[in-house]
């Protein structure tokens, strides 16, 4: 194997990259995220599954080896010779993970405080192709690895139970902290070499920190409610079910308004109805009731009021989306939004739109769109 490097590296395309070495990571990290967007879709999908809990076991092994490589029982071993492309792959498996969970939470979230979370994770998907030479702190390494594993179970548990609940988040946390605790154990206890470099006990607090900080961000609604998804949110004039289709009709936006599928201000006329529609992806056979929250802007004291809380179940599955709709009549004129949220509140997005009252039609053009 190790002729065959050499043979490798002495050929023109070798030569090239090994001249070029520095920017390989931001090259493999593109074409990681590039497939996984092209072949991760739902999360529910046998391959999906299959990719990511390989991805996680794997990431789990070579954390383990390369902080015991420097063991006796491993010198001139094969592990021993190749250990100097751990840190590689340690980089890789961080990067696909985070990826994958980037493209998961994409769907999941809005422009709302959930956003935080979503942030957090594009932040560590990027930092991690600057963690090249500080990949080999141990403390980095296995708080970045609680945190991937944390989120790792967070989509697993629920997609496999067929439950998504308050219960079930904590079980998915609890899960990930003894499984992190048993591996940092277990490499500790196996290595003389990571005893004298870490403080067993500066760690776990580290740990334990992150986990009460996750935990946070959950009980203020920070989190997306994964693996549950909205795909589509729009305020429209008419919803009207025909043959198992939603036939919606909505305000078309200017045309160089391309990133949203509706015009945010409503032509309200008096007497008619406004409807607000959703779509939210599911993994099979896993039901939740979704509620819609319809909130108006009270300008005189500067705050959102709740008008009403109007709940549908969502039954999961569907590729584009269990569908739903909910309506009002007489409502005022001004800022509203309708929050999307599940029954512990965890918001999956909101549907911000104006109301201005007229007179007549809209003249600005209407689209009817099948959903």
């Amino acid at each position: 194997m190790k002729r065959t490097l050499v043979r490798y590296r002495n050929t023109a395309f070798g030569r090239f990259v090994f001249r070029n070495q520095k920017y390989a990571p931001i090259i493999f990290f593109m074409g990681g995220f590039i497939f996984d967007t092209l072949t991760l879709g739902r999360i529910d999908r046998v391959y999906d599954t299959v990719v990511l809990c390989s991805h996680m076991t794997l990431l789990s092994i070579t954390l383990y080896l390369f902080n015991t490589v420097d063991e006796d029982k491993l010198e001139g071993s094969f592990i021993e010779r190749y250990s100097e492309y751990f840190p590689l792959a340690i980089q890789f498996f961080f990067g696909a993970l985070s990826s994958a969970f980037v493209i998961y939470f994409f769907r999941s979230v809005s422009m709302s405080k959930t956003m935080f979370f979503f942030i957090l994770l594009v932040m560590l998907l990027f930092a991690n192709e600057f963690l090249k030479r500080k990949i080999s702190n141990k403390y980095l390494q296995f708080s970045i690895y609680f945190f991937i594993s944390f989120t790792f179970f967070a989509f697993i548990i629920p997609t496999l139970t067929k439950e998504m609940n308050t219960f079930i988040f904590i079980i998915s946390g609890l899960i990930s902290l003894g499984c992190t605790l048993a591996l940092i154990t277990f490499i500790y206890s196996s290595s003389p070499g990571t005893r004298a470099e870490i403080s067993l006990k500066k760690l776990i607090g580290l740990i334990l920190s992150i986990y009460i900080s996750i935990n946070v961000f959950y009980y203020f609604n920070l989190i997306p409610p994964v693996p549950l998804a909205m795909d589509t949110g729009l305020v429209a004039h008419d919803v009207r079910k025909i043959n198992n289709e939603y036939i919606v009709t909505y305000e078309k936006n200017p045309w160089y308004i391309f990133w949203r599928k509706h015009d945010v201000t409503f032509h309200h006329q008096a007497g008619e109805r406004v409807y607000v529609f959703t779509s939210v992806f599911a993994p099979t056979d896993l039901k939740k009731s979704i509620f819609h929250r319809w909130k108006w802007y009270n300008s005189e004291n500067r705050k959102w009021e709740v008008t009403d809380d109007i709940d549908f179940e969502v039954a999961g599955g569907r590729d584009r989306g269990f569908r739903g709709y909910t309506y009002k009549n007489n409502l005022k004129e001004g800022q509203w939004k309708v929050e999307v949220i599940t029954e512990e509140e965890l918001i999956l997005g909101i549907v911000d739109f104006e109301i201005k009252n007229t007179a007549e039609p809209h003249k600005g053009g209407m689209v009817k769109k099948s959903f």
